[in-house]
């Protein structure tokens, strides 16, 4: 009998110290994956794109089902969602998913980190309220991206929750599809799959959450490995560190044929996490001290030196505008380097009505907030003008169509500087290409990415170094002014304890 499986996506990571919110407006563009997509939309835009819903939706054509497609939507990570956003969207995709017909099951692409301007847990909000839509009966199956919060109320809506296993993303569509194997399981038993829960005491810097590099790389293959047997499906969640409310935290999940078998899976996976906890720490730099040893390192190098530019990360809430690096780059003289993306619309249009080969005074940086982050003003040569139109071409964004709206490679003595108008992490190599910037030819290139850079960037790289200038994705928790984690959690591996804010007494006539 054929299945009919509804499919539905909405993905947003909050950062909620970051200065931008998520608004309606922000689902609408698809912060750099496809935009807000209903309908039959979804099944035309998912071929060859790395999203959950696309490995999902190729498994399900695969395996016969009648697909549904309901609504799928992403904005780049930021502040809150708005309650406007939030409502909105999730009022249109309950109501398609009331109008569906009888369901044999529901495949819904989340992120796991969504915090709201009224819900703390957004996923578990959006899960409940899908509950309550189908039944208890109906198997409801998500994939969460790896910097998931995963909550209480998130494990008990959802009948399985898979997670990512690679960061770079570059296994999001696999994913999805490994999501949609568990619903099919759950579809064909009829019953529910044991499961396990442990939320982790730590958390961990984003830089160091790679799984190209150690500790991650090899406690993913002990999560792939302890999927076997009796044990159904195994993730570990990384966690967003940068969520203030209770919930915010590495964590294991873990399903099973018996609840026996998913709680040693569970209990195996955290003991080795555990083990390694003090690993996941790593070596960041002044942005000074970074360019000179960048420097230092091109002199001899056959491949560019990258540097990630990691606090002011769009796929983290930055809004890829802070000007430090930019300037210390400058300040050192630095030859052929490049930077990405520097998102300024007001400066885009700028250049744009100055026209290329003209000189244009330029005012850049100053407007995240962020202690340190000051205004960065001088002359720029304007070398190439763009629409901001490409199609992206490495691992982590797939063949997805870029439009970064209107766009130009500006330059300061050996300096470029690729200006754009939308935020979009810098996270594949054709985001130089298309003003023209030839990655490979570059002595230093200036990445405003945490990590995803990594999948495109890594092969032509000599070396990587992570700097630390001024932006809003702190890389150590501590210099975050957190009020609400559950206390005693470490901000950092093996680091100091979060303790909740001692609230001032007003003194009454003392």
């Amino acid at each position: 009998m054929t299945k009919n499986v509804a499919i539905a996506g909405f993905l947003h990571e909050t950062n909620t110290f970051a200065p931008s919110p998520a608004t309606y407006e922000r689902f609408l563009e698809g912060g750099g994956h496809m935009p807000l997509s209903r309908g039959d939309e979804i099944l035309r835009r998912c071929p060859g794109i790395n999203i959950g819903a696309a490995g999902a939706v190729a498994y399900g054509e695969a395996a016969g089902w009648n697909l549904v497609p309901l609504l799928w939507t992403v904005a780049i990570p930021s502040a809150h969602v708005t309650r406007e956003a939030f409502e909105t969207i999730l009022d249109e995709l309950i109501d398609r998913l009331k109008t569906a017909g009888p369901l044999d099951g529901v495949y819904v692409d989340l992120h796991g980190a969504m915090v709201c301007e009224h819900h703390d847990d957004g996923e578990g909000e959006i899960l409940a309220r899908i509950r309550a839509a189908v039944g208890k009966d109906v198997p409801v199956a998500a994939t969460l991206d790896l910097h998931g919060n995963v909550t209480r109320q998130m494990v008990d809506e959802a009948d399985v929750l898979v997670a990512y296993r690679t960061y770079p993303h570059v296994d999001m569509a696999e994913s999805g599809r490994r999501t949609a194997v568990q619903l099919d399981k759950l579809m064909a038993r009829g019953a529910p799959f044991a499961k396990a829960f442990r939320q982790l005491p730590f958390l961990i810097p984003i830089p160091w959450q790679s799984t190209d590099i150690e500790p991650a790389r090899s406690l993913y293959d002990l999560v792939a490995r302890t999927e076997a047997g009796q044990v159904t499906s195994t993730s570990f969640l990384m966690g967003f560190p940068a969520a203030d409310f209770a919930d915010c935290s590495p964590c294991v999940l873990a399903y099973g044929e018996t609840s026996e078998a998913a709680e040693a899976a569970a209990d195996d996976i955290c003991a080795e996490i555990l083990y390694r906890e003090c690993d996941f720490n790593g070596e960041a730099h002044e942005p000074a001290a970074c360019i000179a040893l960048a420097q230092s390192l091109a002199e001899t190098a056959s491949r560019p030196v990258v540097i990630a530019d990691t606090q002011d990360n769009p796929g983290a809430g930055g809004d890829s505008n802070t000007a430090g690096i930019l300037k210390a780059l400058v300040e050192a003289n630095a030859q052929k380097a490049a930077l990405g993306l520097m998102v300024d619309p007001d400066a885009a249009a700028k250049v744009h009505a100055a026209g290329e080969g003209v000189t244009v005074t330029l005012s850049l940086g100053g407007k995240s907030g962020v202690a340190g982050d000051e205004v960065y003003t001088a002359d720029f040569v304007v070398e190439k003008l763009s629409d901001g139109q490409f199609t992206a071409t490495g691992p982590f964004f797939g063949a997805t169509h870029m439009d970064l709206g209107p766009s130009a490679c500006v330059r300061i003595g050996g300096v470029r500087v690729v200006l754009a108008s939308r935020k979009v992490q810098l996270a594949d190599q054709s985001m130089y290409r298309f003003v023209g910037i030839e990655p490979t030819e570059q002595a230093i290139l200036v990445n405003k990415s945490s990590v995803h850079f990594r999948a495109d960037f890594t092969p032509i790289a000599e070396t990587i170094l992570v700097c630390k200038s001024p932006g809003p994705m702190a890389l150590n928790a501590e210099d975050l002014p957190f009020k609400n984690l559950r206390e005693n959690i470490r901000l950092s591996p093996c680091g100091p304890v979060f303790s909740p804010p001692k609230l001032e007494t007003a003194a009454a006539g003392f």
